[in-house]
């Protein structure tokens, strides 16, 4: 990571504020609430658009602006770990809402994810 990294903006999504940082791509959710089975299936599109299309291996899931996830939601995180795992990559999560990451705990997602309390951190962490 290097001392000054910049903001590279990437393609518009509907779901998702995306951005490079060096080689970590940086997603915020515009959602605050994900909860609807269309929008879960467009997230996911757009979130296996990055990896399947664009060939991003180092996600970081900002969840700062979420309040709500749908287990939908959190079955699509699931499976984006996985796939990333299997192409040698990784996805890290950071600035989770206390009530979100409870539910983490609850399903053991925070066995499966390093999440980190500040987007810096968990940038500094690839």
């Amino acid at each position: 990571m290097s001392p000054n990294p910049t903001k590279k903006p990437l393609p518009e999504f509907r779901h998702l504020d995306v951005y490079e940082v060096d080689d970590v791509t940086v997603v915020h959710f515009k959602d605050q609430r994900i909860l609807e089975d269309l929008a879960i299936q467009e997230l996911g599109q757009e979130l296996f658009y990055l990896v399947d299309v664009e060939h991003r291996k180092k996600l970081l899931l900002n969840f700062a602006n979420v309040n709500f996830l749908s287990s939908g939601a959190l079955g699509k995180l699931n499976s984006l770990e996985k796939k990333i795992r299997n192409l040698g990559g990784v996805v890290k999560l950071c600035s989770i809402q206390p009530t979100i990451y409870k539910v983490f705990e609850i399903t053991r997602f925070n066995t499966i994810f390093e999440i980190f309390k500040s987007e810096a951190d968990a940038l500094a962490s690839f």
